[in-house]
């Protein structure tokens, strides 16, 4: 009897260290660009430094969440509680990749407390890139472009106002959402602006989200 206890307890502590070894395995930090190579419907843990608030695309991506970049890649995290989060907070992040339904892809944690926030991240420089650069090779990054504004802005009620802008290397979509606080009255066509933001997609075409007013600059002439 005293044997079976023994080997009972050896195969415990055998099982214990197995059920470790998997949540490890399961809980292991992987960079943001292994993330979106993988199959939607992956549990995935990344860490990397925040890009947008949390809450500021609310009126056209009905969540809270946020964006977030590593030195790899960016990935927009979807969450419905609005966790406060500001641009270089460090945070840490387990969720599943699912796609939003309009081609952007998600990181979808189950609750709040799947998102680990520890300290201050390292500050993201934009990526400059042409209007026309701006694709799935981009999704999830911060962006700026340069261009010239080449339609009157477009009310797009209730989700936002769409600013059109070309360089001459194609038409890009720069999507404000009304959370921004960006006063779209002073945009004119011809005017040559500096925008920076989340590169994104919707349906089958790609866009910036700005985040506050002071991603977009009129240059002077």
């Amino acid at each position: 009897m005293k044997h079976i206890r023994q080997s009972l307890r050896l195969l415990s502590a055998a099982l214990l260290l197995v059920f470790v070894a998997a949540s490890a395995q399961a809980a292991q930090t992987i960079s943001i660009a292994e993330a979106r190579a993988l199959p939607q419907g992956t549990v995935v843990t990344v860490d990397g430094s925040v890009t947008t608030p949390s809450g500021a695309f609310y009126s056209s991506f009905f969540d809270n969440g946020f964006g977030l970049q590593d030195r790899s890649g960016g990935i927009y995290v979807s969450l419905q509680t609005n966790l406060n989060v500001a641009p270089r907070r460090q945070a840490r992040v387990t969720g599943t990749l699912q796609d939003n339904g309009f081609g952007l892809l998600l990181l979808i944690p189950s609750s709040p407390s799947d998102v680990k926030l520890h300290g201050a991240g390292r500050r993201v420089a934009p990526r400059f890139v042409t209007t026309g650069g701006v694709n799935e090779s981009t999704e999830g990054l911060l962006v700026q472009v340069v261009g010239t504004v080449t339609q009157p802005v477009e009310d797009d009620t209730p989700y936002g106002y769409k600013l059109f802008v070309d360089d001459g290397s194609g038409e890009i979509t720069i999507f404000i959402n009304f959370e921004t606080g960006i006063d779209v009255s002073g945009f004119a066509v011809g005017q040559t602006v500096s925008v920076t933001g989340f590169s994104g997609q919707f349906d089958t075409h790609y866009e910036i989200d700005p985040r506050f007013p002071a991603d977009i600059v009129v240059q002077a002439p």
